[in-house]
Parts: C-alpha cells; structure tokens; sequence
C-alpha cells in the first residue's frame, strides 16, 4: 500500500482533531461531575473560576502542571515514567475506529470491534508496571488488585460484545448501528447493557468498583508513588475511558446515531444525537458514584465470577439459540428480562431474610408496656373538682 504525503497530512489531521475532541470531552466529564455530584449531595460544587464553575477543570490542569514531580530512588525510572504513557495511550488509540457519525471517522475498520477488544485490555500492562516500578508494596499491591479486577470483568465485556456482534453479523460499528435502525439492542438484550455497564464500571475503574487505589485500602494504588503531571495522566486517562464506556455503550445498544429517527440524520445532528446518549451514560455512572459505597476486594470480585460471568454466557447461549432457531426478536427480550430476574430475586432474598430475621429477634426481647386508658371526655366531666379539704388530705 503506497501512502502518498497528502494521505500522511489528511491522517495528521484527522487523529489532531481527535485528540482535541477527546481532551475537550475528559474536561467536561471533569466539570460535570463535580456539578451533578454537588446536586445530588446538595452543595454548590465548582462555581468560582468562570461563569458556572466552566475555567475550574483548567485551573485544576495548571496546579497538577506545575506540582513537583518526583519518582522514589529506587525505583525503576523508564518504566516508571513509562507506564502512565502505557495507561493513556490505549484510552486514545480506541478512538480511531469509533465513528461519531456515518462517515465521520478516522478508520473504519470492518474488525473495529475486535480493534477495540485487543487495544484496551493493553492497558492493564501499564498499571502493573505503574505498580513494580515504583518498588513499593502499596503500589505493586495495588498493581496486582489491578490486573486481578480488570482481567475478570474483561470476560463479560467481551461476551456482551460478542452478542452484539451475533445479533448484528458484523463486527464493524458502522453495521452494528444500521443493525439498530428499527429497534436498538437495548430493547432485545436489555440484560446486555446492565452487564456492560457494570462490567465498564470495574473496567474504568469508578465506584464502586475503585478498589486498586482506594485510599482508605491500599493507599492510592499503583499510583502511590505518582505525583505532578505523571499522575495527571493517570487522572486524564480514567476520564477518556469513562467518556469510551458512554460512546461504546451508546453505539453497541442506544442505536448510535440512528434510532429512534431511523434513517441516517444530516452529520451534525447524527454526532449530537450520540454524544447525548454517550452523555446519559456517564450521567448515569456519576449517579452511582454518588449513591452506592465503595465494595470490598473479596466482593468485587464475587460480582464478577458468580454473577456477571454465568449471566453473560447464559445471554451468549440463549442469543445462539434464538439466531439458531430464527425466533423474533421480542422472544429474546423476554428470556433476557427472565435471565435479569434470577440475580434479582436472590439478592432481595439475601439481604431479606437477615433483615427479617433481626427483626424477629429484636420482637423477642422487647419489653410490652401497657398504657392505661385515658378517660373519656364525658367521664372528666362527670368527675367533681377536688376540694381543698381533699388535697390537704391527699399531701399529707
């Protein structure tokens, strides 16, 4: 393949304003969090530096620019300043097959969705090498949490997008949203989509499943020993990943830039179609952020092997079945909805029966206190005044 320079200055263009695309999306996550956080836990949150709080993500780039940046000496320093690069540069390169629009892409791939399945799991690599390289117990502690955490939600991620790729026959994004004209896929598996969006949640590392650098646990992670810029990276990178979990989702079950119009839209409502439905994904995980508490190691990983694990390839089976047979679509749906009640319901039991049973406990030892009858009103007027011959006599 001959690669002229006008083809090498169309493809520098191109992943530029890519780049800025994706840098000026991980800001807004940045700003929109900190503002939807502060409503739901009712305080102000960034309103200060410019109009609406909008300049705070920029001043917080300038403190992290011009902190100090310092590496252990013991540690293994090209690898260490290595491996945010190793972190960062998976959470862009996916980007390049994601079309935004019909024919608004870098490089449509007719493998994208394998594309993306290979590069992003490259940047497990770099968190453990975050972790040896900084040689410190916290943070290989927090390496090896992190490899543990993410090659286990990998498997359901890769399921769900393997039932996508079944129900559309195409592993190409562009197809898999034509696919999606008429009905998207969050109405034919809507099991799917909880799937992925828990398994990304893991995968992203957002509560709460932010276990491999919780604070109160193993003291910041593989990033323990990262400071200035080179934990901003870090800090950059998650955001760009979480903006990926919102496009991915919105182009895998919410119909892309189709559905519900159904025909292809002029270009710019087609990308602001997407980046709505990518942005109520991410509202919907700033939401869980803010209401659900961060799990233990031991159920983090419970989640992923005795639930998210079975379901996912329960859904790949029943999907199978209903493609072998030729079944319609809604017959899906409903298997899909009766495979999501099973977890359900056992979890309502789980967390019923301690309750009841507590509260059975708590009926056996409490102490009856009968009260007595209060008079009724025509009593107390039936009832003589007392005489102070009576209440001399009562006090003595």
């Amino acid at each position: 393949m001959n690669v002229t320079l006008s083809d090498a200055v169309d493809l520098g263009i191109r992943l530029f304003a890519l780049f800025n695309v994706v840098a000026l999306g991980a800001v807004s996550l940045v700003w929109l969090e900190r503002r939807f956080l502060g409503r739901l836990q009712g305080r102000p949150g960034p309103n200060r530096v410019g109009p609406f709080g909008l300049l705070q993500p920029i001043a917080d780039a300038i403190k992290l620019m011009s902190k100090e940046d310092v590496a252990p000496g013991s540690s293994q320093r090209l690898i260490f300043y290595a491996a945010p690069i190793l972190v960062f540069v998976p959470a862009f390169v996916v980007w390049l097959t994601f079309p935004l629009a019909r024919d608004l892409v870098v490089r449509n791939m007719e493998m994208g969705l394998f594309f993306f399945v290979a590069i992003s799991t490259l940047s497990i690599v770099g968190l453990v090498l975050a972790g040896w390289s900084s040689n410190s117990k916290y943070a290989i502690l927090g390496g090896f949490r992190a490899a543990a955490q993410l090659v286990s939600y990998e498997i359901p991620i890769i399921t769900m997008i393997l039932v996508v790729a079944m129900l559309s026959g195409s592993l190409d994004f562009v197809s898999v949203v034509d696919a999606q004209s008429r009905v998207p896929f969050i109405l034919v598996v809507p099991l799917g989509l909880v799937i992925f969006l828990i398994a990304g949640l893991a995968e992203v590392g957002r509560t709460p499943f932010d276990i491999y650098f919780a604070e109160s646990e193993v003291v910041g992670g593989p990033f323990v020993e990262y400071s200035g810029a080179h934990w901003a990276i870090f800090f950059l990178a998650e955001y760009v990943n979480t903006f990926v979990l919102g496009i991915l989702g919105a182009l895998l079950f919410l119909g892309g830039w189709r559905w519900p119009f159904g025909e292809n839209l002029p270009q710019l409502a087609s990308v602001a179609l997407l980046m709505g439905k990518a942005y109520f994904i991410v509202l919907v995980i700033f939401w869980i952020r803010g209401t659900y508490p961060r799990m233990r190691i031991d159920q983090l990983m419970e989640v992923a092997w005795k639930w998210l694990i079975p379901l996912s390839f329960a859904l790949f089976l029943v999907t199978a079945f209903q493609l072998k047979f030729e079944w319609p679509w809604w017959i899906l749906t409903i298997m899909s909805l009766a495979i999501l009640a099973v977890p359900v319901l056992v979890q309502s039991q789980k967390q019923r029966n301690p309750a009841l049973a507590l509260a059975a406990r708590y009926a056996a030892n409490a102490v009856v206190v009968e009260a007595k009858p209060r008079p009724s009103p025509a009593a107390a007027e039936d009832t003589p005044p007392a005489t102070s011959e009576t209440a001399e006599g009562t006090s003595a």
